[in-house]
């Protein structure tokens, strides 16, 4: 099979009822997730070694980008939908429940192995700054895999009446904002609302998979507006990210204004589902859409260990612009734009590496794989309308 080929041959295998919107938009978030950190996350020499640093902390003109790379409310509502589609109507809930674990833990197993190696081997040569800031960028991805395996676990609680409870959610990601910022309650309270907000946009996702016309009008204005008073009125950060030296971020622990940008993210993917199912109907669009989903975990895994691994190897020559230096113009922009080919070829070699390690025994000749183990390349179709109900 040639390179040209294996496009058309990848559409045409490609069930007529895969509903293609679907992988557009984790393809999106995905992409959205990578080079955002691949943009704003700066490494800076310093005297006591490695500390991480941010172009948004000195270029406030760069806000608008974490609205367009925060994506992390798609990738839960497509999550929302693909638990949902594939809830067993009739059957066992744990053998379905085991084989999600495992497609999204077996990854992360593979993940935590090599930084295991390296951490033994590598860490106690660096300095303390150093190891600290490289373990807490590579290791940040996990908590998205905790917090999206405990979503799916609670997929069949949220499946008979997914819509009725996103509002109480979104009130208790208000209370816990109030309780905690306001009325100077204790942090720890943030960690609800890593739970509740993501939440929100997962059943969103899982009444979607239902069939339920969703107001994607609706969520989208009605998303825009409450970011903006928020933003305006309740002294809300304006970056959607997390920022050194800020204080206050919208992500980590998730704020009211994660959510409601979030629900104005669902209605505008609800809108566009037409028009991204018609370009993924092109083959090569398809082609590169596919591959994204079937390595998602690992892109999202290993992307920061190639923005390390690039930023550690160069560090035996002198500082290099966009890498080791301050993000303090708009010529640091510039330079690290060169430098995201870079991580990309490393972050390819990272997921062969990755799938090599995590790759199970093949099945012995004669023996059957279980339907589990398969890779699924068939959904049912996007019923949700996006119209308003």
């Amino acid at each position: 099979m040639t390179a040209r080929s294996l496009p058309a041959r990848l559409a045409a295998a490609t069930p007529a009822g895969r509903d293609r919107s679907i992988d557009v938009l984790r393809a999106l978030a995905i992409a959205g997730v990578v080079l955002g950190h691949w943009l704003v996350t700066a490494f800076v020499v310093t005297e006591s070694g490695l500390r991480v640093a941010s172009p948004l902390t000195y270029l406030p003109g760069l806000t608008p980008l974490s609205w367009l790379l925060q994506t992390l409310a798609l990738f839960f509502f497509v999550g929302g939908f693909a638990a949902a589609s594939g809830l067993p109507r009739a059957g066992s809930y744990l053998g379905w429940l085991l084989a999600r674990m495992d497609r999204l833990f077996r990854p992360m197993l593979a993940f935590l192995a090599l930084w295991a190696v390296v951490a033994l081997v590598w860490m106690p040569a660096v300095g303390a700054e150093s190891a600290r800031t490289v373990r807490v960028i590579v290791l940040s991805p996990l908590w998205f895999v905790v917090v999206y395996a405990g979503l799916i676990a609670v997929t069949p609680l949220v499946w008979n009446r997914p819509g009725r409870i996103i509002v109480p959610l979104v009130a208790a990601v208000a209370v816990v904002d109030v309780a905690r910022l306001g009325l100077d309650g204790p942090s720890w309270l943030g960690g609800v609302n890593v739970a509740t907000a993501w939440l929100v946009p997962f059943c969103l996702g899982v009444a979607c998979a239902r069939g339920a016309r969703l107001p994607a009008v609706g969520l989208l204005l009605g998303g825009v507006v409450a970011t903006a008073a928020l933003v305006h009125w309740f002294d809300y950060p304006t970056s959607l990210v997390g920022v050194p030296g800020q204080g206050l971020s919208n992500l980590n622990p998730p704020t009211l204004v994660a959510v409601s940008f979030g629900l104005a993210q669902v209605g505008l993917a609800l809108l566009l589902r037409g028009p991204l199912t018609r370009l993924a109907r092109r083959p090569l669009v398809w082609a590169v859409v596919a591959g994204t989903n079937l390595w998602a975990m690992r892109i999202f895994l290993w992307h920061q260990t190639a923005l390390v691994a690039v930023t550690l190897f160069a560090l035996s020559s002198a500082p290099l612009p966009g890498l080791h230096t301050a993000p303090d113009s708009w010529w640091w922009i510039l330079a690290r734009l060169r430098w995201l080919p870079v991580f990309a070829a490393v972050l390819l070699g990272g997921l062969w590496l990755g799938a090599r390690i995590g790759a199970g025994r093949r099945p012995r000749k004669g023996r059957s794989v279980p339907p589990q183990a398969s890779t699924r390349w068939s959904t049912p179709l996007l019923r949700c309308s996006g119209r308003r109900s």
